[in-house]
Order: C-alpha cells, then structure tokens, then sequence
C-alpha cells in the first residue's frame, strides 16, 4: 500500500506560512496527508511550558512515524518533557528547532517519502 506524502511547506515569513494543498496561515499542524491551521487556544498552548503531549495527539492518530516540532522563529516555543517521553515510548523520530530550520527537516523528510509530521510556530 502507498504511504500518503506529507504536504509540503512552501513558503514561510514572519506570521505567515504557506502549506501544499492546505492553503495559508499563522501556525500549521502538519501529518501525511494532510494538515489544518494550529489554533493553540484548542489545548490552552503557551509558550511555556510549551508543547503538551495533547498538542501532538492528532499527529499520532494520522500516522506520523518522525514529528518536526518548532521553536518559533525567535525560539520562545517550549516542548514538555513529558511530549519528548510520549513519543520516544512510541518510537517515533522527534526534531525540535527553529522554525526555519524546522521547515528544512520536515521539508526534506517529506520529500523522501517519510510519514512526517509536525508543529509549526511562524512567529516567536
């Protein structure tokens, strides 16, 4: 069975992205196949202490196998430890960086056919 790609990141400035057959916006929850916009008021998501394992569920439940987490571009965005420890108990392959950093990775594991997904913070 052929893997659905993940949608690639094609452009990126300050507050404002661009996704691959997902259309424009601030922030983007990214998975193979798909994606929306990341609306942090969805878990109550702050800068600190960041990344809650709640905020990647959705990347589980569509399959992701490697997750691109964000920094934001100034790198305010934190990541739980208790993120970091769900998905290594899963197995699953974690790069956390800056966003524009964040977008290299996730764009090249992409293109290389991966099951990736990701969080990604456009501004701060």
């Amino acid at each position: 069975m052929e893997q659905t790609q993940s949608p690639l990141i094609t452009g990126l400035s300050w507050g404002r992205m661009a996704v691959q057959g997902v259309g424009s916006g601030k922030d983007f929850k990214l998975w193979p196949g798909g994606g929306r916009a990341w609306d942090w008021r969805e878990t109550g998501i702050h800068h600190r202490p960041g990344i809650q394992p709640t905020d990647v569920q959705e990347l589980l439940e569509n399959g992701c196998q490697a997750i691109v987490l964000s920094r934001g571009q100034l790198r305010r965005l934190q990541t739980c430890q208790e993120t970091l420890d769900l998905l290594e108990s899963r197995d699953i392959a974690v790069h956390v960086a800056e966003t524009k950093k964040a977008v290299e990775i996730y764009n090249d594991l992409a293109q290389r056919g991966q099951a990736v997904g990701g969080l990604f913070h456009s501004t701060c």
